[in-house]
């Protein structure tokens, strides 16, 4: 007993000890990611793999390399997961029209087929997102409440109260999510595009996420009920129009006063 307590007490027994916890968490994480990867690539069948790599090669490798492996006019996708090819491709932002600050919105090159079989081929180079399951966008099945306390929480501050968007750094810009598609929206939180930050299950449930689209959908109905939305941006917007209006009208009204003959 004496001989193991002074063994607990050496120096290096924390070190030891630290080890072998990273050694548990990397084995963990590991057996975690296989099973992921597993049923990422469960969801595709391989004709939609090998048809997806012809597209690949055809479309995309010219920025992000014959395997993937990135470029320095493109980044790797190995890893990126279904979601983000989904999500990209899904939204005309990839292939991109031109370099810039981030990638625009433009109308979409490929059909539901082809951006399923892009998927299925980014989706097996490696573990990552996967396109969200159906009951996950179903809205009847959000709290719109609650998706609204989460979204000021995290998103506001980039894409605005009304999620009407907002400029960011360097000519980028959190976009408007108005008559965003329910899956493209969860898609945007798992992947973290552009500057957008990630919002793994972890962070963010993925019944959390449906009721964050449950919220943005419902302002997205209500419409404007009070007038004009001047950008919903808020008291600042609206206040700088009445000023610039009020001013507008003592300065017609000085001028026809002064024109007046006497």
């Amino acid at each position: 007993m004496k001989a193991l307590s002074q063994k607990r007490r050496h120096p290096l027994a924390a070190v030891a000890l630290l080890l072998m916890g990273l050694l548990v968490t990397g084995g963990l994480y590991a057996a975690a990611s296989s099973v992921n990867e597993a049923q990422a690539a469960s969801a595709y069948s391989a004709s939609d793999v090998e048809e997806g790599d012809k597209l690949f090669l055809a479309n995309c490798a010219t920025c992000h390399g014959m395997n993937a492996e990135g470029t320095e006019a493109g980044p790797s996708l190995i890893g990126v997961g279904a979601a983000s090819v989904d999500f990209q491709v899904g939204t005309g932002r990839m292939p991109m029209q031109m370099q810039g600050p981030q990638a625009q919105v433009k109308p979409v090159q490929f059909d539901d087929d082809q951006i399923r079989q892009l998927s299925a081929y980014v989706a097996s180079l490696g573990a990552g997102p996967a396109v969200p399951e159906a009951e996950y966008l179903d809205t009847t099945l959000g709290n719109s409440g609650k998706g609204g306390e989460i979204f000021r929480v995290n998103c506001a501050m980039c894409h605005n109260a009304a999620a009407a968007g907002g400029a960011l750094t360097r000519g980028k810009f959190a976009p408007s999510l108005e008559g965003v598609d329910e899956k493209h929206i969860y898609e945007a939180m798992v992947i973290g595009p552009q500057n957008m930050p990630v919002f793994n299950d972890s962070n963010i449930s993925p019944e959390d996420k449906r009721d964050v689209i449950t919220f943005l959908k419902e302002i997205e109905a209500q419409g404007s009920p009070g007038g004009a939305k001047l950008g919903s941006l808020g008291p600042v917007s609206e206040g700088l129009f009445v000023w610039t209006a009020g001013l507008g009208i003592i300065i017609a009204f000085t001028i026809w006063l002064t024109s007046r003959p006497s």
